[in-house]
């Protein structure tokens, strides 16, 4: 019997690096399982991790694509607080929430929630975000344990479902703010002709609906 996604995703570390060339490992997973992704196109799990995927699906254990980077030991991102200006862009990359900061205020990593996926190196706009080797000579799962990618799954879940709750609480505002205007359109426009409001108003009552319709997920 075939490995199903979620099989093959319990093999995977959990990095959430997007070095596969898929968003997530379970986006990994299922590209896998369809057959449409090779079992060695993930540089964190390495040699291991392929031995892995190898034994589950029962495809052939080739070496790691060199096109999805090497193997490596685990690191972690360290900020130089000097240089940090606290633009808050390595908070939205982090995909375990493992960066703490506010807007204009210093960000540190906590170090155990880190995955060393370096999503955060290319948003920092002062280059202020080195990786640090924590891991010595070992390297791929030989670097990573099974209990810290357990957390880094759970921490990616939770960091999902925080930006969805953002997104559905942004819609929630701006349709709030929609109806306040609906509600007195005219105090609320430098237009006076009756014909031009109600072509705005059209707009705007379009608009909540449009919000709704994404928030529960239709066309």
């Amino acid at each position: 019997m075939p490995a199903t996604a979620a099989q093959i995703l319990d093999a995977l570390p959990q990095t959430q690096c997007t070095r596969c060339g898929y968003p997530d490992c379970a986006a990994y997973a299922q590209a896998i399982a369809a057959g449409d992704a090779a079992i060695n196109q993930c540089p964190p799990g390495g040699a291991e991790g392929i031995s892995r995927l190898a034994a589950l699906t029962g495809l052939p254990a080739l070496p790691l694509d060199p096109a999805f980077g090497a193997e490596g030991p685990l690191t972690v991102a360290v900020i130089d607080e000097d240089w940090c200006i606290g633009c808050t862009l390595c908070l939205k990359a982090c995909p375990t929430d493992a960066i703490l900061g506010g807007n204009k205020r210093m960000h540190t990593v906590i170090e155990p929630w880190c995955t060393g996926c370096e999503l955060c190196i290319p948003v920092c706009p002062v280059d202020c975000i080195q990786m640090e080797n924590v891991s010595g000579k070992r390297t791929g799962w030989a670097a990573w344990s099974q209990p810290q990618a357990d957390t880094a799954r759970q921490r990616y879940a939770f960091h999902v479902l925080r930006l969805q709750r953002e997104q559905q609480e942004n819609e929630q505002r701006l349709e709030e703010k929609a109806r306040a205007k609906l509600a007195d359109l005219p105090a609320h426009s430098q237009h006076t002709d009756p014909a031009v409001l109600d072509q705005k108003r059209a707009v705007i009552e379009a608009a909540p609906a449009r919000a709704r319709a994404r928030r529960a997920g239709s066309p």
